[in-house]
């Protein structure tokens, strides 16, 4: 059975850095590109980020941009997301998922998810 483990996340006051890590059992990590995405209260689901199998591409929300970097280590079968300058805004359940395709706006088409963590910015 295919699993996605996340860690990281955790409460932070405005302004301040988080990261959030996940990796893959029983799938060819490399194989599949890797997504993150975010659900808060009373908001639909939306994509954040995501980068190619390789790495070599990268794309992120507009809101995001200039704030998230998404990287990855195939030789490690990790996925990060660092969060910088997070707003209160930013306070959500995050997700990190895999596909063969890296796009963020098509969050059902990913085959497998983690099992989420809880990030909240405090203003």
């Amino acid at each position: 059975q295919v699993k996605v483990v996340q860690s990281g996340g955790g409460q932070v006051q405005a302004g301040g850095s988080l990261k959030l890590s996940c990796t893959t059992f029983r799938v060819t990590f490399d194989d599949y590109a890797m997504g993150w995405f975010r659900h808060a209260p009373d908001k639909e689901r939306e994509g954040v980020s995501c980068i190619t199998w390789s790495g070599a591409s990268t794309y992120y929300a507009a809101s995001v941009v200039g704030r998230f970097t998404v990287s990855r280590d195939n030789a490690k079968n990790t996925l990060d997301l660092q969060m910088n300058s997070l707003k209160p805004e930013d306070t959500a359940m995050y997700y990190c998922a895999a596909d063969p395709i890296c796009d963020i706006k098509f969050p059902s088409a990913y085959d497998y998810w983690g099992q989420g963590t809880q990030v909240t910015v405090s203003s």
